[in-house]
């Protein structure tokens, strides 16, 4: 049974990669670009590092463009995520191999995620399974997994080299004159995964 899982080499998408080949699954993780940066080369380090096989879905600029009018007009990011987060899914969704998607949102999530209504949209409109491992873990959960099972290195977002889709959206914003940090939490920490702590590599 293989699922393709969106990822951005972060604590979350990790974990959730983790859950799922636990459970019998042939995951192969997948990153999603509009071409604009290869900031996608730190997820398919950190999947190396981890042993899952990875690739790096290509979206239409036109989708960031869109996000970023709305992240501008709104003074906010959450919209602009969320949009962005539902045509990768979709366009997942769409590939005529895929069976499974996955993400690696949890259940504490407000952005980027499917309520019950747009979960189901997705599969029907597709054919496919949608899974979220998380969808049952709080944070708290979500911290002493993470940190038993992976190195992480949490810093500024602005500041961390990650391969989620803000990096890119930042980017275009400031090619259009736009001081992210107007639009994107002044202070806000994210992760990266790096690898496997010793002891979990050394189990296999």
């Amino acid at each position: 049974m293989k699922v393709y899982h969106l990822y951005s080499g972060g604590k979350d998408s990790s974990l959730g990669a983790w859950i799922l080949a636990k459970l019998g699954y042939d995951v192969e993780l997948v990153t999603v670009s509009f071409g604009l940066l290869d900031n996608w080369k730190y997820a398919r380090e950190t999947a190396e590092r981890l042993g899952f096989r990875h690739r790096v879905v290509y979206l239409p600029e036109e989708i960031l463009e869109r996000a970023s009018e709305m992240a501008i007009r709104d003074g906010h990011p959450n919209n602009a995520i969320q949009f962005i987060h539902e045509r990768a899914l979709e366009t997942l969704a769409s590939m005529p191999e895929v069976e499974r998607v996955s993400d690696g949102t949890r259940r504490d999530d407000r952005v980027p995620y499917l309520d019950l209504p747009k979960a189901r949209s997705l599969e029907d409109r597709f054919g496919v399974a949608y899974i979220r491992p998380l969808l049952g873990l709080g944070y708290k959960t979500i911290r002493e997994l993470t940190e038993k099972l992976f190195v992480v290195e949490i810093k500024e977002s602005e500041e961390l080299e990650k391969a989620d889709y803000e990096v890119e959206l930042r980017h275009l914003l400031r090619e259009k004159g736009i001081d992210p940090l107007e639009i994107f939490p002044k202070r806000h920490y994210q992760s990266r995964v790096l690898g496997w702590r010793k002891e979990i590599r050394a189990q296999g």
